[in-house]
């Protein structure tokens, strides 16, 4: 009977230690499944659309303004005496004298006296504009390089000088809007026309009237006044 009991309580302490092996090793092992396991990603947060702000549109491109267009004669385009382009329209604002110019005529030595009227009213309301021409005793033979050269170097001449043309109606239309205003075409060399500073309005004066005479100098008054 004692060895039964004994032997009882063998068997029953082994398998209390069975048991508690077993359980140890259970847990131990889902202690293990527990931290190899991956974490749980959480997700992520949405974050709130950046609101982009319209971008304001680029401002235009401002085109050059438009160079102002002349009225009357100053609205012809013309060639300068070194065969440039000279518009006519920069002479808007100004009174002009026109003046068909020779270098070989009795009257040549009027570019002193017209270059005499440019020193003292030239500027920003007054100008003498020079028109070589060949139409009168062909006194104007020589080339563009010649009539600037003999004008600089006989008389100191600044005013501005077209190319050469001829005077007759349909030659040039710088001669022919002057004659439309005065009923004037040159008859000789040396004609002056004293043109207002929107080019509407003309004043005529022979050849024999010189720079310095007081009906031309009273026309460029008048015209400047206005």
């Amino acid at each position: 009977m004692r060895n039964e009991r004994l032997l009882s309580l063998s068997l029953l302490t082994a398998l209390v230690a069975c048991g508690s092996t077993t359980d140890a090793s259970h847990g131990g092992t889902q202690e293990a499944a527990a931290a190899t396991a991956p974490a749980a990603t959480a997700p992520a947060a949405t974050a709130p659309a950046a609101t982009a702000s319209a971008a304001a549109p680029a401002p235009a491109a401002t085109a050059p303004a438009p160079e102002a267009a002349g009225s009357g004669l100053y609205a012809l385009d013309a060639t300068a005496l070194d065969g440039g382009a000279m518009p006519l329209s920069m002479l808007q604002g100004k009174v002009t004298v026109f003046v068909n110019v020779a270098s070989k005529c009795g009257y040549t030595p009027q570019y002193a006296g017209l270059q005499k009227l440019q020193e003292e009213l030239g500027g920003e309301d007054f100008t003498v504009v020079g028109i070589p021409s060949n139409d009168f005793g062909r006194q104007e033979p020589g080339s563009a390089e010649e009539i600037q050269a003999f004008c600089e170097e006989n008389y100191g001449v600044t005013f501005p000088m077209l190319a050469k043309v001829g005077t007759k109606e349909g030659d040039s239309p710088i001669f022919d809007g002057l004659a439309g205003m005065t009923g004037e075409r040159p008859n000789w060399n040396f004609c002056k026309y004293v043109v207002s500073k929107d080019g509407t309005e003309a004043r005529f004066f022979k050849s024999s009237e010189g720079p310095e005479g007081s009906a031309l100098r009273d026309a460029i008054v008048e015209f400047r006044g206005q």
